[in-house]
């Protein structure tokens, strides 16, 4: 019987205890560390909390017909349903988030690469330890911290004597809450330098989000992005700039110099009637001020200017105020002070009631006089 076995099986065969050996070694050599992307994990935290508010708008609207009440009791609940349905399609089944999968990540278990291991080409899928794990803290670890704070919220514990057991244990949930955001911003701090772990649930689970295909470039350019940031940049720095630009008083500057005196004061404001307000009449878009056919641009509570024209105290003042070097729309000159303007009414009835009196006394003026001569008359016939 000959010997099938291949020229190499012997050798092959020799050198397995040596290869074993080096394996075990391979984890204490140094090695080059692997570098994912900040940015392209942040992006991937953002893209999971877009696609779930997405997701929880068209669930509320599906129940837009049900009353009220019913969303807002149970809403928890469709959201905890909501997160448990992603959680198993997403983490449980493949591994990693949707966001993550867009930006070419996938969770590995890190406890598999540690040391020399940690840029090996094949990487430690999550255990189910690990999965089920991240899914208690991340959706009924919500949903349980909800529901808390809408029965504190509710029964009032905030507003319990101290000594009271519901005021003492609000006042370690919020103890808790500070300490867990203190620890957290350390977290994220280290993730900032060594670009591990997110979150804290992730660094306690040894998940680490890796490339699913190492080699597969990030495709994303930046040219929308540059323009965005530019654009932004420019109308915050014009949102600055234009309180402290005076447009009236530029554009009132800009016309002294390219009109002359008499074109200033001829304006078709300067043909109003005395009854309305010029700035009113100006606001309003040049709405027609014509007796009885507006009343927003009567003058009320009126005050004159230095030149003799009548506006709206309000109106007036403003522009004083914004502008000290506000010129009358009526003449077109610098208004310097203003003040009260009283109307006197002439009163029918008391005019009336003085000619009247004026008659009476030319009446009685007349009869005096009447008299004076009959008397002087009979005087002289008697003697």
């Amino acid at each position: 019987m000959t010997n099938t076995s291949p020229f190499w099986e012997p050798d092959w065969k020799r050198v397995q205890a040596p290869l074993s050996a080096l394996r075990r070694q391979l984890a204490s050599f140094p090695s080059p560390p692997l570098r994912i992307m900040k940015v392209s994990q942040l992006d991937a935290e953002l893209l999971d909390d877009e696609l779930l508010e997405t997701m929880k708008e068209q669930l509320w609207s599906a129940f837009s017909l049900f009353k009220p009440s019913f969303k807002e009791k149970f809403k928890p609940e469709l959201a905890l349903a909501l997160n448990l349905v992603m959680y198993k399609f997403s983490v449980y089944d493949m591994g990693a988030t949707y966001g993550s999968q867009l930006q070419n990540l996938i969770y590995r278990n890190e406890r598999k690469h540690s040391g020399g291991l940690q840029s090996t080409a094949r990487d430690a899928p999550l255990t189910k330890t690990q999965r089920i794990a991240y899914g208690v803290v991340t959706v009924g670890g919500q949903y349980a911290m909800e529901r808390v704070n809408r029965v504190v919220t509710a029964q009032g514990w905030g507003e319990l004597p101290e000594d009271n057991i519901k005021r003492k244990a609000w006042n370690i949930l919020q103890k808790g809450g500070s300490v867990f955001r203190i620890v957290s911003l350390i977290n994220f701090l280290a993730f900032l330098y060594a670009g591990k772990y997110r979150t804290i649930l992730e660094r306690v689970l040894s998940m680490r989000l890796v490339y699913a295909e190492r080699n597969s470039n990030r495709q994303a350019s930046f040219e929308f992005l540059n323009r965005q940031m530019v654009w932004h940049a420019f109308t915050e720095f014009l949102m600055f700039l234009m309180p402290l630009i005076n447009v009236s008083k530029l554009k009132r500057n800009v016309k002294r110099m390219l009109l002359p005196a008499a074109l200033m004061s001829a304006n078709e404001l300067s043909v109003l009637p005395a009854h309305i307000c010029a700035i009113c009449h100006e606001n309003n878009n040049g709405v027609t001020a014509t007796p009885g056919a507006s009343t927003s641009t009567t003058i009320h509570n009126p005050y004159i200017t230095n030149c003799g024209h009548v506006y709206c105290y309000y109106c007036i003042k403003t522009k004083m105020m914004i502008d000290d070097e506000w010129c009358c729309l009526r003449c077109g000159k610098k208004v310097d002070w203003i003040g009260r303007h009283v109307e006197v009414a002439e009163d029918k009835a008391l005019q009336e009631k003085a000619d009247s009196e004026a008659e009476d006394a030319d009446d009685e003026e007349e009869d005096e006089d009447v008299e004076g001569e009959m008397d002087g008359k009979f005087d002289e016939k008697t003697r």
